[in-house]
Parts: structure tokens; C-alpha cells; sequence
């Protein structure tokens, strides 16, 4: 995976769109001494934040790891800003996000405290995090928050640090991976990924408002969305009586939607999944996110209760084979590539169990500042979020090339409709279910039709032209 990454570095330098942002606003009495040796003890206990990828002498990219390398954690003062503080931190935030790495010599991960206010009694500062994706995931940004909380509590109380010690570092992952995934093994997740994806069709042709660019230009927006909690309500039960999860329930309507939009009863989506399923590499900081292509086929029209079966079996069939990096799947399978569109598929689907932050430091609050999101990596892509509470909400986030919010308000309430009609008509063929609301049936069927105007009875036709004219 970071072989890929890398290659995409050499033919394209200097891009931001592999940056993993994360910001966090501090409010309270700051101790910058403590903040300082928190950062610092990240980068020293994790060695993928001290690695830098060079060029070897095959033309491959090698990990280097210096013990050396030190981060500084930079100040920027706004305190003296009266006005116009709010926008002044936020641009810094996106420029920050879009400001590009050298991955030849690093380092791969910059910190930023943005000071907003310093007085003796309370402070207030924003703390940037930017990384490469090339050393990191999403796995990996919430592991960094945690430790970031144990280490800060010890230093300002003065107590020794506990965090459990790393029994391996991701540069033995690495070549464990690069050792393991071979001869039989390689050959065995091969052969279900090619036969799983064989004669799939590797574009999903979904409308657009744009004709689509010469190249994917990673331009994008995103609409967050909250289903109504009889909604929620509804799938989470739906789940449990066709004993499947809800990411598998969200996963078949959501699917069904391209579906119908596309006109495609074959068609594929792409999934993350976190890959860490070692208990060695659980505590690790790196790169270890995957991406699962699942196919879906509605071809032969079945209800929605067959259709949850089979997306069931493709799910967990998927997650059997998830060691397969995606990379060298598209390596095997050898699509033709087109640089307008990413290969395998375009629109991807996740779904996280999304827990709040709840970091309790010592007379600090913390609070995760979120991202809006300009760069959109596919055409599409539905990010939902599991709540404790049962809550369920989340993003549509969408290439602005491509696609008006207009639009994609559209595709959201359609896919709020699929859900509620799933929910209650699981026994329902799935060309059957109604995908337009009962204010836009009557739209179509009755208020745009409703064409009926007084008409003159004792005149002809000729004569009404010659009214007219």
C-alpha cells in the first residue's frame, strides 16, 4: 500500500490530497512544556513517524528510519488579532491540510499551535496535526489523540508514563507482509478476488450534471445528513431479524440506490477496512487501512430479504480475503486505465461506529474541530456514522466537478426512502420499491401533468391561429 502511495508521489509531486488533517481546540491552562514532551514521546515511540521513503537501487521505494529526525511542534501567535481571528485560524487550518510533504526527506508528520489567547488565567489554541497517509490511517489519527491524552495527564501531573510497550514496529509489519503474502498464500486471495470480480463491471455509470473532466481533479464538497430516528430505529430492527449488521443493511440499500440511478443491475463499491486483525499491530501508528471492492448483482430481481443474503455472503467472504493489499489487486486484474476515474470502482461506502471525544485532561477541555472537506477522493462517497445513543447521520461527500449539491440532495432523500421502504417491505422484489417520495410522485404524476386550460368552443383552430398571430 505505501508502494502505491509513493508511486503516486513520483507522478504527481507536491500533491496534498494524500494529507490526513486533524485539529483540536484547547481550551483552559495550557502547560506547552508538557504539550511539547507529549508530541515528542509520540515520534520517538513510534518509528513510522521518523521514516522517510528513498529510492533504491532498483528504482523501488525503501523505508528509512531516523533515529535523528525531530519534529518541532511550531507556535503562531494570533493573540494580537482584535478582529477577524476566526477566519484567520480557520485559512490557517486549510493551508496547513493543503500543504504538500517531501517524502524523500520528511519528516511526514508536522504539528502547529495556533495561540488565540494567553492570559495567566485560560488559554486558547488550536493544535494542527497534519500527516501523510503514507504513515498513517484512521486507525492510526485516533490512536494518536489517546496516547497524546496519557502522555500530556503524566507530564503535567508528573506521574510515569503507562502506555503498553510496542512489541513490534510497523517496519516489521512491512516485511512480515512482503514475506507472508506469497507463493500460496498470495495465490489463494488471488484466486477469490479474480473470481469474485470476474466480468464485473468495472464502471458505474451514474448521471452527472458535468460532463466528466479528462482527469480526476479531487475537487470536492460534502452534505451531512441525520435519518430520522424511526428510521434508525427501523433498519437497526431489520438488521436483527435477517441476522445481518447494520453496515451490511446500509451497505444493500445504498447499493440498490446506485442501482437504479445507474441502470446497472451488476455493479461494484469500495469499502475500508482497518486490516488490522493481529493484536501486534493494533497499538501501531502506520498504514495499514485496506480497500475491498463488494459486488453486488440484482439481475435477477430479488426481494429484499435474498438480497441481504447475498450481500451477507459477499461481505464476509470479503473480509476473509482482506489481506490482499488493493494495490495488488489492481495489479492482477490489470483494468485499462482511465485517468478520469479511480480503477475498480468509483463510489465507495463506510461506515463508522462513530464514539464522541471525551478527552478529560487535567484544567483543559478539548474539543475535536471537524473537517468540512474539500478534496473528494472518488466521485462518491457515503460516510455514515453509528451513534451510541442509536442516532445514525453522516456525509455525502462528492466531486464538485461532477456533481451540484442540488443533485446530491436528491440522491440523499432517495436513499432515505429506499431505507424506510426496505424497512417495512423486506418481502417486496427490489424493482418494486419506491424510490420517489409521495410529494414528488404527485410532482410528477399529477402537478406537472395538470396541463388543462379553458378552450374557446366556438371558434376553429385556424381561426384561434390567426388570433394569435
Amino acid at each position: 500500500a505505501q508502494q502505491r502511495l509513493w508511486f503516486l508521489d513520483q507522478l504527481e509531486p507536491d500533491s496534498p490530497f494524500y494529507n490526513i488533517p486533524v485539529a483540536l481546540r484547547l481550551t483552559g491552562r495550557l502547560d506547552l512544556a508538557a504539550l511539547t514532551q507529549s508530541f515528542t514521546a509520540i515520534v520517538r515511540r513510534h518509528e513510522i513517524l521518523r521514516t522517510v521513503f528513498e529510492t533504491g537501487p532498483d528504482g523501488e521505494a525503501v523505508q528509512t528510519i531516523r533515529p535523528d529526525l525531530t519534529v518541532e511542534l511550531a507556535h503562531i501567535d494570533l493573540t494580537d488579532l482584535e478582529s477577524g481571528q476566526d477566519d484567520a485560524w480557520q485559512a490557517l487550518c486549510r493551508q496547513e491540510a493543503a500543504k504538500p510533504f517531501d517524502l524523500r526527506n520528511g519528516p511526514l508528520i508536522r504539528a502547529r499551535l495556533l495561540r488565540l489567547r494567553d492570559c495567566a488565567e485560560q488559554q486558547d489554541a488550536v493544535l494542527l496535526l497534519t500527516m501523510h497517509h503514507i504513515v498513517s490511517d484512521g486507525w492510526s489519527t485516533e490512536l494518536l489523540i489517546k496516547e497524546f491524552s496519557a502522555l500530556y495527564r503524566a507530564f503535567t501531573q508528573g506521574f510515569a508514563v503507562q502506555l503498553p510497550e510496542l512489541p513490534i514496529q510497523y517496519a516489521d509489519f512491512a516485511c512480515w507482509q512482503r514475506q507472508w503474502l506469497s507463493g500460496e498464500v498470495l495465490e489463494r486471495q488471488l484466486h477469490y478476488w479474480r473470481q469474485q470480480l470476474d466480468g464485473a463491471p468495472l464502471v458505474l455509470d451514474l448521471p452527472t450534471d458535468r460532463p466528466r473532466p479528462a482527469a480526476t481533479t479531487y475537487c470536492g464538497a460534502s452534505l451531512a445528513f441525520e435519518l430520522p430516528l424511526t428510521v434508525a430505529q427501523a433498519i437497526r430492527e431489520l438488521s436483527r431479524q435477517h441476522n445481518v449488521t447494520l453496515f451490511m443493511a446500509l451497505l444493500a440499500v445504498f447499493q440498490l440506490l446506485l442501482s437504479r440511478y445507474s441502470g446497472q443491475s451488476d455493479l461494484c463499491v469500495g469499502s475500508p477496512a482497518a486490516n488490522r486483525n493481529r493484536p501486534e499491530i493494533e497499538g501501531l501508528i502506520g498504514f495499514f487501512v485496506n480497500t475491498l471492492v463488494l459486488r453486488a448483482n440484482l439481475s435477477a430481481n430479488p426481494t429484499v430479504a435474498e438480497f441481504l443474503t447475498q450481500i451477507k455472503t459477499t461481505v464476509l467472504d470479503a473480509q476473509q480475503h482482506q489481506d490482499l493489499p488493493f494495490e495488488k489487486l489492481v495489479e492482477a486484474l490489470q483494468p485499462e486505465r482511465d485517468p478520469s476515474r479511480s480503477p475498480l470502482f468509483q463510489v465507495m461506502f463506510v461506515l463508522a461506529k462513530q464514539e464522541p471525544l471525551t478527552l478529560s485532561l487535567p484544567d483543559l477541555a478539548v474539543e475535536l474541530i471537524e473537517d468540512s472537506g474539500k478534496v473528494a477522493k472518488f466521485d462518491l462517497t457515503l460516510h455514515i456514522q453509528d451513534w451510541p445513543d442509536g442516532r445514525i447521520g453522516g456525509s455525502w461527500e462528492y466531486n464538485t466537478d461532477l456533481y451540484d449539491a442540488t443533485s446530491i440532495e436528491h440522491l440523499e432523500r432517495h436513499y432515505q426512502q429506499l431505507l424506510q421502504a426496505v424497512a417495512v417491505q423486506p418481502q417486496r422484489k427490489v424493482s418494486e420499491l419506491p424510490l420517489l417520495s409521495e410529494a414528488e410522485t404527485r410532482q410528477i404524476l399529477h402537478d406537472w401533468n395538470a396541463t388543462g386550460v379553458d378552450y374557446p368552443q366556438e371558434r376553429c383552430i385556424h381561426q384561434l391561429f390567426e388570433a394569435q398571430v
